[in-house]
C-alpha cells in the first residue's frame, strides 16, 4: 500500500483525538516537519533526539513518530544541534509526526493503560486531570505493594531504565492505585491521590519534595522512569499503523538516563 503523509497523518489524528484533547503549547501535536515521498517504513522513538534521528536513516524510515517532539524545549534558534538534526531530517526526507497528551490518554494505546497492563493492574477509573481532560488511571486491589514495585523494576530494566520509591514498610498492600506516566508526580496530582484516597502512586518521576510528602502522608510513589514508562505508546501506534497501512516499522531506544 502507499500511503502520503497527509492521509496517514489525518486518520492518526482521529485515531488520537488530537484536535479536541488539551496540550501544552509546546507539545505542536500532529505533523511537525513534513516530507515529499510517499510514507515507506516508520521509526518510533520517544523523544525527537539526534538518535532517534540517526536510527530512522540507518533503518530506513522515512516517517519519525515521537512523543516528545521538536519544540518540547520551547522556542529556540535554529543553530548547532538543532540545525544538524534539521538538516539531517531534509536531507534523508524524513517527517516528523509527535503524539503527547493524546498518546498518554488514548484507551488501547496510551502510555498509561499499557503501563497498568505491564503491572498487572486493572483500571476503573480516570486519573490525573488536566484541563477538561484526565490522562492518567486509578484502579483498586489488594496486592503487595513491593509486588508492584517488583514488576515495575522488572519493565524499567528492559526498557533502560530503573525503580525509585518512597519509604515503605514491609509488608505494605496496595488497595488503590493510580498512574501517570511520565512527570507524573505534581501538586495537582498528590491533590488528587489524597482526594481520591490513593495509598500507591506510579509515575515517571517527579521532584525531590514528592518523596517527602509522600513519606508523611503515608502514600508510596514508584519512580518508574520517565523514559522507560512512556516507550509503550509510540510502539503500540507505530504497530498500529503498521498493521493498518501494511507498513514496516522499528523502535530506537534512546534512553535518557531519566
Amino acid at each position: 500500500m502507499t500511503i502520503s503523509l497527509v492521509e496517514l497523518a489525518r486518520y492518526t489524528d482521529n485515531l488520537l483525538e488530537t484536535s479536541s484533547t488539551q496540550d501544552y503549547s509546546n507539545a505542536v501535536n500532529g505533523i511537525q516537519v513534513q516530507n515529499e515521498s510517499p510514507i515507506r517504513k516508520i521509526t518510533a522513538a520517544v523523544d525527537f533526539s539526534t538518535r532517534a534521528v540517526q536510527g530512522a536513516i540507518e533503518n530506513g524510515g522515512n516517517l519519525l513518530v515521537v512523543h516528545h517532539g521538536m519544540f518540547w524545549g520551547g522556542l529556540e534558534p535554529i543553530i548547532g544541534s538543532h540545525y544538524r538534526r534539521v538538516r539531517m531530517l531534509i536531507k534523508a526526507d524524513i517527517a516528523v509526526y509527535a503524539s503527547h497528551l493524546p498518546l498518554d490518554r488514548h484507551p488501547t494505546l496510551g502510555n498509561n493503560v499499557l503501563l497498568a497492563k505491564e503491572l498487572g493492574l486493572e483500571p476503573n477509573a480516570p486519573f490525573a486531570r488536566f484541563e477538561d481532560t484526565f490522562i492518567g488511571l486509578s484502579g483498586e486491589s489488594d496486592i503487595e505493594t513491593a509486588a508492584i514495585v517488583t514488576s515495575a523494576r522488572t519493565f524499567a530494566r528492559t526498557h533502560g531504565g530503573d525503580v525509585r520509591t518512597s519509604l515503605m514498610h514491609a509488608g505494605r498492600r496496595t488497595r488503590k492505585w493510580a498512574i501517570c506516566t511520565g512527570a507524573g508526580a505534581s501538586a495537582d496530582t498528590l491533590r488528587e491521590t489524597n482526594a481520591m484516597e490513593v495509598d500507591t502512586l506510579i509515575v515517571g518521576e517527579g521532584p525531590h519534595w514528592t518523596a517527602i510528602h509522600a513519606e508523611e502522608s503515608g502514600l508510596v510513589i514508584i519512580y518508574a522512569g520517565h523514559y522507560a514508562t512512556e516507550t509503550l505508546g509510540v510502539c503500540a501506534l507505530a504497530q498500529h499503523l503498521s498493521k493498518k497501512f501494511d507498513l514496516p516499522w522499528n523502535f530506537v531506544s534512546a534512553p535518557s538516563g531519566l
